[in-house]
């Protein structure tokens, strides 16, 4: 089990999952198939909420309690969170461009935005694994164990696991196929990337819930399982080829919701923590003395092992079809590619 799912918030637990995950993907819905769904949840929204942030870190600069006493300023403070939802909503805007041909949208050369984008999405949190790598070595020298404390006031147990994670995550970028193989569908509802079939889904997703588990702990309950799912259930029955605007358009909202309202997942009956903490809960002012890492340990093995086996099926099928597989397209034998590209203009 790699949650502590049980006593009295149990129920909570699997209700605030299921909320999130069938609230992401109506908001996927929303944003995907109007125009004005899209401009409000990637343009409106994050122009309203950069003043919202601006303003808390503006007050707590002047030392104004209501900003230093904030739930985003105290809670959601690290440069990972700042930089994801940034990112992340950059991908979304740049998506529109494609699939409604706006601008540069238009462009040849703009359909490799995607790669760009999701590589340095993943770089992001590669790096987020890395320093966690780096400080838990820290720790172990000055404390005897891996505890280190973010600056979000969560403990996090670094080793080993993130360095494998870490080199998943750039293992995961050469396993995107075919970056000028994108194009809009049918109805201008989504941009395509028929060539991210289902292995790279698989792969990604394999890697990016590992990233917050090791990461994120005490989210991961639900940015992991519940927000990595919506976009590849909506992948899998209705929007082939979507995948990657699925993903873009859910961990943005995502995003927004958990900066503003940290505390659904920190402090609430919704609150799922991870096995890792194997004193039973987490608390800032209490050194964990206890831990329970194998869960972290096997799912980082899991995790490089699989994005290795992936990017070695790329490298066997570029070989037999003697393409350049990022240049190319190299999976167009298969069922999904077929279906997607029955959507495609």
């Amino acid at each position: 089990m790699l949650f502590q799912i049980y006593g009295e918030n149990a129920g909570f637990q699997l209700l605030g999952w299921l909320l999130v995950f069938l609230g992401l993907i109506l908001c996927n819905e929303i944003a995907r198939r109007s125009k004005k769904g899209g401009i409000f949840f990637f343009l409106v929204l994050p122009a309203a909420l950069t003043v919202y942030f601006i303003s808390i870190y503006v007050g707590a600069a002047m030392g104004a309690q209501w900003a230093l006493n904030n739930d985003t300023y105290v809670y959601m403070n690290s440069w990972f969170h700042y930089a994801k939802l940034y990112a992340a909503t950059a991908g979304c805007i740049g998506f529109m461009m494609l699939k409604y041909k706006w601008s540069i949208g238009k462009t040849e050369w703009f359909k490799v935005f995607p790669f760009v984008i999701v590589a340095i999405n993943i770089m992001i949190a590669v790096c987020s694994d890395f320093e966690s790598a780096i400080k838990g070595a820290i720790a172990l020298g000055q404390h005897g164990d891996r505890w280190w404390l973010s600056s979000e006031n969560v403990w996090l147990y670094g080793g080993w696991w993130n360095w494998l994670n870490g080199i998943a995550g750039m293992i995961n970028i050469l396993c995107m196929t075919g970056w000028w193989g994108i194009y809009s569908s049918k109805k201008r509802d989504d941009m395509l990337w028929p060539d991210m079939i289902w292995l790279y889904i698989v792969a990604y997703d394999v890697w990016n819930f590992q990233y917050t588990y090791l990461n994120l702990p005490t989210h991961a309950w639900y940015c992991g399982l519940a927000l990595l799912l919506a976009p590849t259930v909506a992948a899998s029955l209705w929007n082939k080829g979507g995948w990657i605007q699925n993903r873009a358009n859910t961990l943005a909202t995502w995003c927004m919701f958990a900066q503003v309202f940290p505390l659904f997942q920190d402090r609430s009956v919704f609150t799922t923590l991870p096995v890792l903490y194997a004193d039973g809960f987490m608390d800032a002012a209490v050194r964990p003395t206890q831990v329970n890492p194998v869960a972290q340990g096997v799912l980082s093995v899991v995790s490089l092992a699989v994005n290795a086996l992936v990017l070695a099926i790329i490298v066997k099928r570029s070989i037999q079809q003697k393409k350049n597989p990022y240049k190319n397209e190299i999976f167009t034998d298969t069922k999904d590619f077929r279906l997607a590209m029955d959507r495609a203009e």
